[in-house]
C-alpha cells in the first residue's frame, strides 16, 4: 500500500483560502469617478441662465454649446476605449480626468461665445472614455456574474450625482460667481486621478492585497487581452449597430434632463431658481434608482426567464415603452411638480436600460469591451448631441410650446424598444472567446 507523505496530508488539512475583496476598490472609484462625472456635466445647464446672462448667449447659442461638448465628447469616446484596451485602464483613465479636470475649471474664465464653445468642445474631448474605461477595467478585476450588478451601482450614484448637483450649485452660487463654481468643480477631479494612479493597477496580479483564492475567481477575465481591434467584424456586427442605436435613442431622449430642463421648468412650469434646484434632481435620483433596481434583478429575472438574452430585452423593451408613455403622461399634467414626478418615473424607466446595455458591452466586446463600450457611448453622446441643439429649433418652430420637444422625446423612445428586440446581447463578437 503506497504510503502518503506527512506533509500532503497538512496540505490537504489546510483550510481553503478566503478570496480577498479588493475587487471591490475598484468599484468604489469607479462610483466616485461617477459622481464627479456627472457634477460636472449638470453644473453647465444648472448654471446656463447666469452663463447665458453674463455672455449675451441666445437659446440657440446655448444650444450649440452643449453640441460641442457632447459631439466632441461622442467622437473620441471610440479613440479613449481603444486606448484602454491597448495601454490598459489605469494610464487612460488618469489622463481623461486631469484633462477634463483642467477644462472644467477653465469653463469658468469664459469671456463670449465663441471660448465656451471651444472650452467646451476641449471638455468633451477631455472626458471621453471615463464610462468605457470603467467597464474595461470591470472586465479585468470583476468576475462575469457581478459586472452587471457593479454597472447599476456606478450609475446610481453617477445619477445622484447629477441629482445633487442642483441643489450644490444653488447654494455655491450664493457665495461666489459662476466662474469661481468651475474652478471647484476642477479640483475634484484631480484629486481623485492622483490617488486612482496612486493604487489602481492593470492587472489583479500585480496588486499585493489581492490572494491566491482572488486570482482564481477573476481567471476568466480579459486582463491579458491588449490585441489588435477587429474592426471589420464591428462593421458588420449587427449586434454592434443594435448596441449603438439603442444607445442613441436612450440618450437622445434622456438628454433633456441634464441640458434643458431647469430651462423648461423655468418658462414652462413658471418655478423660480430655488424651485428648480429642488425638483430639477429627481430625474436623475430616479434614474439612479432605476439602474441600482435593473442592475439587482437581472440575476433572479434570469432565473425565471431562463436566458439573460432575454431578460436584457425585456429591461431594455420595457423600460423604453414606459419611459416614452410617461414623458406624454408629464404634458397633460398642470402641476408642475407632480409633472416633474412624471418625468423623474421616465428617467427610472430609461435606467433600467443601462446595466443590461452596458453588460451587452463586456460580454459582446470581451477582450474589447473598452473600444465596444466607446462605440456604443459614443452613439449615445451624438444622440444627446443632435436632442440639445435641435430642442431650441423644435421650440421656436412650436410657438414656444416646449410638449413638441417632449413629444419628439417620447417618440425617440418608442423607436429604441425595435433596437432591443433584434438584439443579442450576450454574444462575443469574437467567437473565439465563449464564455463558460
Amino acid at each position: 500500500m503506497a504510503s502518503t507523505a506527512p506533509g500532503a496530508i497538512a496540505a490537504d488539512m489546510k483550510p481553503l483560502q478566503k478570496p480577498t475583496k479588493v475587487r471591490y476598490w475598484v468599484v468604489i472609484f469607479a462610483v466616485i469617478l461617477a459622481i464627479i462625472t456627472y457634477i460636472d456635466r449638470v453644473a453647465l445647464s444648472q448654471a446656463a441662465p447666469q452663463i447665458s446672462k453674463d455672455l449675451g448667449l441666445s437659446k440657440e447659442q446655448m444650444g450649440w454649446v452643449f453640441f460641442c461638448f457632447l459631439s466632441a465628447y461622442a467622437l473620441f469616446e471610440i479613440p479613449s476605449g481603444y486606448l484602454g484596451d491597448k495601454l490598459g485602464a489605469r494610464n487612460v483613465l488618469t489622463r481623461i480626468v486631469v484633462a477634463w479636470s483642467v477644462f472644467i475649471a477653465a469653463t469658468g474664465q469664459a469671456f463670449n461665445f465663441l471660448s465656451i464653445l471651444v472650452i467646451q468642445t476641449l471638455f468633451g474631448m477631455g472626458e471621453a472614455g471615463a464610462f468605457p474605461n470603467i467597464a474595461k477595467a470591470f472586465s479585468v478585476w470583476l468576475p462575469r456574474d457581478e459586472r452587471v450588478r457593479a454597472q447599476g451601482i456606478v450609475w446610481l450614484f453617477a445619477r445622484w450625482g447629477g441629482a445633487i448637483t442642483p441643489v450644490l450649485v444653488f447654494q455655491i452660487l450664493q457665495i461666489v460667481s459662476w466662474r469661481t463654481a468651475f474652478g471647484v468643480f476642477g479640483c475634484l477631479g484631480t484629486i481623485w486621478a492622483v490617488t486612482f494612479y496612486r493604487w489602481f493597477r492593470d492587472k489583479p496580479s500585480d496588486n499585493p492585497s489581492v490572494n491566491a483564492a482572488e486570482l482564481e475567481l477573476l481567471k476568466h477575465s480579459h486582463s491579458h487581452a491588449h490585441g489588435s481591434v477587429p474592426w471589420g467584424k464591428f462593421v458588420r456586427s449587427p449586434q454592434v449597430w443594435m448596441l449603438g442605436g439603442q444607445y442613441f435613442c436612450l440618450s437622445y431622449s434622456w438628454y433633456f434632463s441634464i441640458t434643458w430642463l431647469p430651462t423648461y421648468l423655468r418658462e414652462a412650469r413658471h418655478l423660480n431658481p430655488a424651485e428648480i434646484a429642488r425638483v430639477a434632481g429627481m430625474p436623475l435620483f430616479l434614474g439612479g434608482i432605476g439602474c441600482l433596481f435593473s442592475g439587482f434583478i437581472a440575476k433572479p429575472l434570469t432565473k425565471l426567464t431562463g436566458s439573460v438574452t432575454a431578460t436584457r430585452r425585456l429591461l431594455g423593451c420595457l423600460g423604453f415603452l414606459s419611459a416614452a408613455s410617461l414623458i406624454v403622461i408629464s404634458t397633460m399634467i398642470s402641476d408642475p411638480f407632480y409633472a416633474v414626478v412624471a418625468l423623474a418615473f421616465a428617467s427610472f424607466s430609461n435606467d433600467l436600460v443601462m446595466p443590461g446595455s452596458w453588460g451587452s458591452c463586456m460580454d459582446v466586446g470581451g477582450r474589447n469591451a473598452g473600444t465596444l463600450s466607446g462605440t456604443m457611448n459614443m452613439m449615445g453622446n451624438l444622440g444627446g448631441a443632435v436632442a440639445s441643439a435641435l430642442a431650441p429649433y423644435i421650440l421656436k418652430s412650436a410657438g414656444g410650446d416646449w410638449n413638441k420637444v417632449l413629444y419628439v422625446a417620447a417618440g425617440v423612445y418608442f423607436l429604441g424598444t425595435f433596437f432591443w428586440i433584434g438584439l443579442d446581447p450576450v454574444t462575443p463578437i469574437d467567437k473565439d472567446e465563449a464564455h463558460a
